[in-house]
C-alpha cells in the first residue's frame, strides 16, 4: 500500500506545538514501520502553505513549507494546525475552499486547537461536535452555531472529522489517529519512542 499523504497546513503566527506535535507523531510512526520493513511506510508528512517562502510562525520560528496549495499531493490526511494566524485566514477564501476541497477527498480532516475555527468558517462541523482551544469556545460557537461545543476534551471524534483542543491536545488525538489507523499497538510504540505519556486514545 503507498503511504497516506499528510498535509498539514502551514501560515504565519500558526502555533508551533500545533503542527510540530503531529509532524512528529506521522513522521515517527512512519520511520518505525519503515525500520522493520523498509516497504512499509504508511505516512509521507509535508507541509504547505497558501504561497511559496518561508512561513513565520509563533515566537519568531521560520519554517519552509514543502509545497504549497496549487502544488499540494491530494491530503489523504489534512491537519488544520491554529494560532493567532487563524483569526485572518478566517476570511481568506482561497486557503478556506482548499480546505473545503480537500475534504472532498481526504479521508481525515483533524484540527489542532483554533484551527476548528477554519474548519467551521469551511462548513465542515455542521451538525458535529467539536472542541478547541479553551480561550477560543465562544468564537467557535459564534462561527458554528449548529455545531455542539465540547468542553474538557482532550479531541473529539466525529469519524473523518477530527478536532482537538489546544497545543499539546493535537499530540493525543494524532497518536489516537494512529492507533484508529494501524491499532493501539503502534500507537503505544510511537507514544513510547516518543517518551509521551498521555491517557487512553
Amino acid at each position: 500500500m503507498p503511504p497516506k499523504n499528510v498535509a498539514i497546513l502551514m501560515f504565519d503566527d500558526v502555533e508551533v506545538l500545533d503542527f510540530a506535535g503531529p509532524f512528529e507523531v506521522f513522521s515517527v510512526t512512519a520511520e518505525l514501520n519503515s525500520e522493520s520493513n523498509k516497504d512499509s511506510r504508511p505516512f509521507a508528512v509535508s507541509t504547505v502553505a497558501q504561497h511559496p517562502g518561508a512561513v513565520n510562525a509563533r515566537n519568531g520560528l521560520s519554517v519552509n513549507p514543502d509545497c504549497t496549495i496549487s502544488n499540494c499531493p491530494p491530503p489523504d490526511i489534512l491537519i488544520v494546525p491554529g494560532g493567532k494566524g487563524t483569526r485572518k485566514l478566517i476570511d481568506n477564501s482561497a486557503v478556506i475552499n482548499w480546505i473545503k476541497d480537500c475534504s472532498q477527498t481526504a479521508e481525515l480532516v483533524l484540527s489542532v486547537c483554533t484551527g476548528s475555527l477554519l474548519l467551521a468558517k469551511a462548513g465542515l462541523l455542521e451538525g458535529l461536535a467539536a472542541t478547541t482551544h479553551h480561550r477560543a469556545l465562544d468564537l467557535l460557537r459564534e462561527l458554528a452555531p449548529n455545531t455542539t461545543i465540547i468542553e474538557n476534551q482532550r479531541f473529539v471524534d466525529n469519524g473523518k472529522i477530527i478536532t482537538s483542543g489546544g497545543i499539546a491536545a493535537g499530540i493525543d488525538m494524532s497518536l489516537h489517529v494512529v492507533g484508529k489507523l494501524l491499532g493501539t499497538a503502534q500507537a503505544e510504540k510511537t507514544a513510547e519512542h516518543m517518551e509521551y505519556k498521555m491517557g487512553k486514545w
